[in-house]
C-alpha cells in the first residue's frame, strides 16, 4: 500500500512542486502564497488548491483541529507533560504562533492517516509528543 503523505511549506518550496505528490494542507498553501514572489506565484498556488480540492486531496483543519492546536500549544507554553513521555521545555510566548500552522499541518494529517514530509523535524518532533502524527524527511520519499 503506497503511504500518504503530506508535504510542509519548506519542502514544496524548495522543491518548487507545481503539482503536489500527495495531500495537500490549506495551511501550506496559505504560508507559501502569503510569501509569494508575484502574481503569477499566487496564481500558481490558487491553481494548485483547485485542483488539490477538485481532487479530494485538500486537507482543511476543522474545528476540533483548532481546538487541538490551542491545548497542544498551550502544552508547550506551560512545559506540560504530556500523555506519552515527561515533561516537556516550556516554549516563549512568540513561538506560539510560528507553531501554530505546524500543529495544524500535522493535526490534519493524522486525521487523514498522512506522513509529514518536512525539512522542520524539530518542530514537528515537539508537537510529536501531543499528536503522534508520523514525520519523515524529504529524501526518504523523493
Amino acid at each position: 500500500m503506497k503511504r500518504k503523505l503530506v508535504f510542509d511549506t519548506n519542502v514544496i518550496d524548495r522543491h518548487q512542486f507545481t503539482r503536489v505528490p500527495g495531500f495537500v494542507s490549506a495551511v501550506v498553501l496559505q504560508e507559501l502564497t502569503a510569501g509569494a514572489r508575484d502574481g503569477a506565484e499566487v496564481r500558481r498556488l490558487g491553481a494548485m488548491q483547485v485542483i488539490a480540492k477538485d481532487s479530494g486531496v485538500l486537507l482543511t483543519p476543522d474545528g476540533e483541529d483548532w481546538w487541538f492546536a490551542g491545548k497542544v500549544l498551550n502544552a508547550l507554553l506551560r512545559g506540560l507533560r504530556s500523555h506519552r513521555r515527561g515533561h516537556t521545555p516550556a516554549i516563549p510566548k512568540e513561538e506560539q504562533q510560528r507553531l501554530l500552522r505546524d500543529v495544524l499541518i500535522a493535526r490534519s494529517a493524522k486525521r487523514v492517516g498522512a506522513t509529514v514530509v518536512t525539512y522542520n523535524r524539530r518542530d514537528f518532533a515537539r508537537i510529536r509528543r501531543f499528536c503522534n502524527v508520523q514525520i519523515v524527511e524529504p529524501e526518504a520519499v523523493l
